[in-house]
């Protein structure tokens, strides 16, 4: 099969050999020009084909940059972000707003439309202020910004002291806030400096040298004072090629202009709100779910496709520029098709006759055997079979103590003992009650840094009824333990993956295929449109108003499956503005991507080389750590911000920073709980233990565990000693009288469920409070209420 080219060994010389057979194994000359050739042919060959490959792999980079050249600096690309943000308190904002505004249109065209075209630089631009102080504005801008032009004021060197003086304490973490969402395209902008030219000169290289640390290495730094500097950074800009985070090209997204709302007849508590602005980074389907800032996932009733206000061409730039939204010219409209409409499905309807806790979501393409947990698993205690008494307490065991309803309260009440109990927000409590729980707050974070997991056994309670739940492992790597096993009712309510790296391929691919062919049921990317979203109650659609004259309000369309429950994991880390303790199961505000929901997430380590992870009582400081929350499906990467609320009247403050990581609702994450002793009697490897255990019952039930010690020693129970609870422990070495004894528990743990999804008008307060305010201004105003909100027929 090999040809001329298979080897042929030598054959074994013989005494009496001939001189033809000494010979055979030499190749002839006629063989030698044939395998000569065939090699200079294949050379020849695979030398053209690599400079075919490589030429053909130019072209193609090629064709793409100019591609996305076209596409951002074209007559049919959206209008380009520029958001100023100050990097202190005392930049004016609105004055280099209105200078650059002026140098790129008349003074009419750029005090009416939000959005002004150049037919000097070729260029449709949209300038957003970052108002300084409010965080959930700034973020929101940065997550749909083309440009973040961070400004400088040459002034407020003078006024502070310090390594960094151009830069305040808001400034310095909204930058942060930005590197973790991933930053643009950037660039640094420096105000008010000196006239004289030497002063200008030194002053702008000493905020050069002061800022350039904080930026990557390709932002360019630029005066804007005068107009000849903002005309150079506009030319500039309009043949930067841009570069926007991966995350923002793989989906499309809205920010919306104009927030309209109309009332429901069928439905008085709900009505369809539409947004009206420019499409972004892919085609949307009107077949697509969209999650709307912070509000929730919702379904498209209709999109109507606009004719462009704001045109790049001159002719008919002044025929559109004055007209109002609701005036223009609808192009096209789209309308959902019932039979390929994505079903907004947030949680599972669980089945109680059903063997399963979760549903499950297949891919379609699947044409193997997925992969499945077998239920061959034991029940993850790894004991002496010989003493069964404590083996069987994951199964059949445990059940002895139900005719005991004082043990039936303990074990329910477990999940709230140590970390699941929060702050009770809807009850009255005074300042003194809130200042006790802060602190109480405060000393578990301290006592867990320093004495972590080590808990000790109640004098009135048995210990084998109050930590019935738990158990005990060989092994913490390799011990088995059953995903399945004890689910809570929560899983009953989510969906689960039966692959997740097929099933992304597959929901990213089918998005792919219907931008290319779905002509019938898309928009393409950069259309003036009109979503039209059905659904919405009528106190979020307020609020959204509300929130439009102070931040964007982004709609952003979703993939398959993304508006469904499910267990994701998230890597965080700590953020180093933020001081205060972070609590397992404490109510936090996920921002991811676009999307905001409300969380409680568990905290655990990321074990690589083990399938089961250690929980976290609190997010420490210094250090990744995995977040699992309930939470609507993403398909990573996405970037994450948590936010944590600081009251009525405080904003929220950035908590912590991360990333999506995983999606898994079969993840192992087990509490560990320490129970401790100290040596009473030491007699070389033999010891009495005392203070573990109050009972001989609970030190028989407890044996099979392993028992270890600080000092490295490892042993086991062997039997109780008196009435008391002490013990005798068997080591493997000799005990000091210093030591403390050690026994390791462990439970499986789970994220806790919010009470509501999305932030917007999450809590009961919220609501009352809003509507209060809400009906106060109608009755006060009601005109002023509907010009500021943009509300079209609303009946309250």
């Amino acid at each position: 099969m090999a040809g001329s080219r298979v080897q042929l060994n030598k054959s074994h010389k013989t005494r009496f050999a001939s001189k033809s057979s000494r010979n055979l194994h030499k190749t002839s000359l006629k063989d030698k020009s044939k395998i000569a050739k065939s090699d200079r042919n294949v050379g020849k060959g695979g030398r053209a084909a690599r400079v075919q490959r490589s030429k053909m792999m130019r072209e193609q980079k090629r064709a793409a940059i100019l591609k996305e050249k076209r596409a951002s600096t074209g007559a049919t690309s959206p209008p380009r972000v520029i958001v100023l943000f100050g990097l202190s308190a005392t930049v004016n904002l609105s004055l280099l707003a209105e200078d650059i505004l002026a140098l790129l249109s008349s003074e009419k065209t750029g005090a009416l439309w939000p959005t002004v075209a150049s037919s000097d630089y070729k260029l449709r631009t949209t300038i957003l202020t970052a108002p300084h102080g409010d965080l959930l504005a700034c973020m929101e801008m940065a997550k749909v910004a083309d440009l973040i032009a961070f400004v400088a004021s040459a002034s407020s060197a003078c006024e502070e002291d310090g390594p960094n003086n151009f830069m305040d304490a808001f400034g310095s973490q909204c930058l942060s806030v930005f590197r973790s969402l991933g930053l643009p395209s950037t660039v640094v902008l420096i105000r008010d400096l000196p006239t004289e030219l030497k002063r200008r000169h030194d002053m702008k290289k000493t905020c050069n040298s002061s800022l350039a640390s904080q930026f990557p290495e390709d932002c360019k730094f630029y005066a804007a004072d005068t107009k000849d500097e903002l005309h150079k950074f506009m030319w500039l800009f309009k043949e930067q090629r841009l570069t926007v985070p991966h995350w923002r090209t793989r989906r499309p997204y809205l920010v919306a202009q104009k927030v309209d709302m109309v009332a429901d007849d069928s439905n008085s508590e709900k009505c369809t709100v539409s947004l009206t602005g420019y499409l972004r980074a892919r085609s949307l389907s009107v077949n697509q779910l969209v999650h709307v800032s912070g509000a929730g996932d919702f379904q498209l009733c209709k999109i109507e496709l606009l004719q462009d206000p704001c045109p790049l061409n001159v002719r008919k730039e002044g025929d559109f520029m004055d007209s109002d939204v609701h005036d223009l010219q609808v192009i096209s409209s789209l309308i959902p098709d019932p039979m390929k409409q994505e079903p907004l499905l947030v949680e599972n309807v669980p089945d109680p006759l059903a063997g399963d806790q979760a549903a499950w979501i297949v891919d379609d393409s699947d044409v193997d055997n997925s992969d499945s947990d077998g239920d061959d698993a034991d029940n993850g205690m790894v004991l002496d079979e010989k003493d069964s008494s404590f083996s069987n307490q994951g199964s059949h065991d445990r059940f002895n103590f139900d005719d005991d309803q004082a043990s039936l309260n303990l074990r329910e009440s477990d999940e709230e003992t140590d970390v699941d109990s929060v702050m009770m927000e809807d009850e009255n409590l005074t300042k003194e009650q809130i200042e006790d729980e802060i602190q109480k707050i405060k000393d578990a974070h301290a006592e867990d840094e320093e004495y972590p997991d080590e808990v000790d056994t109640p004098l009135d309670i048995p210990a084998r009824k109050r930590f019935a739940k738990y158990r005990g492992l060989k092994s913490f790597r390799t011990s088995s333990w059953d995903p399945k096993e004890s689910l809570p009712p929560e899983y009953s309510r989510i969906f689960e993956f039966d692959n997740f790296t097929r099933t992304q391929k597959h929901v990213l691919a089918k998005a792919h295929d219907i931008e290319q062919g779905g002509i019938d049921e898309c928009i393409p990317a950069g259309s003036y449109a009109r979503l039209h979203i059905s659904g919405v109650p009528i106190a979020v659609a307020s609020k959204l108003g509300v929130i439009a004259k102070t931040a964007p309000v982004i709609a952003c369309g979703l993939l398959q499956h993304e508006s469904k429950i499910s267990v994701l994991h998230f890597s965080v880390k700590k953020h180093d503005t933020y001081s205060a303790p972070i609590k397992a199961k404490e109510e936090l505000v996920f921002h991811v991507g676009f999307r905001q929901f409300v969380t409680r997430p568990m905290f655990s380590s990321d074990n690589i080389n083990s399938d089961k992870h250690k929980m976290e009582k609190f997010l420490h400081a210094g250090r990744f750590s995995i977040a699992s929350v309930y939470a609507p499906i993403s398909f990573p990467p996405l970037p994450l911000i948590v936010l944590k609320n600081g009251g009525e009247a405080a904003s929220p403050a950035v908590a912590a920073v991360g990333s999506l990581k995983s999606i898994d609702a079969d993840k192992i994450i087990l509490k560990k709980i320490i129970l401790t002793g100290y040596p009473q009697r030491v007699s070389k490897s033999k010891a009495s233990v005392r203070y573990m255990f109050h009972n001989p019952e609970d030190v028989r039930w407890f044996k099979p565990v392993e028992v270890w010690t600080k000092c490295g020693r490892r042993g086991r129970i062997k039997e109780p000693v008196g009435t008391h609870g002490a013990m005798k422990c068997l080591l493997n070495g000799v005990l000091q009288q210093n030591d403390t004894v050690c026994m390791s528990l462990f439970k499986r743990t789970y994220p806790k469920w919010p009470k509501h999804w999305f932030p917007i008008l999450g809590s009961a307060t919220d609501r009352r409070r809003f509507m209060n305010v809400f009906i106060a201004s109608t009755t006060s105003s009601p005109a002023l209420l509907v010009n500021s909100c943009n509300i079209v027929d609303v009946k309250i």
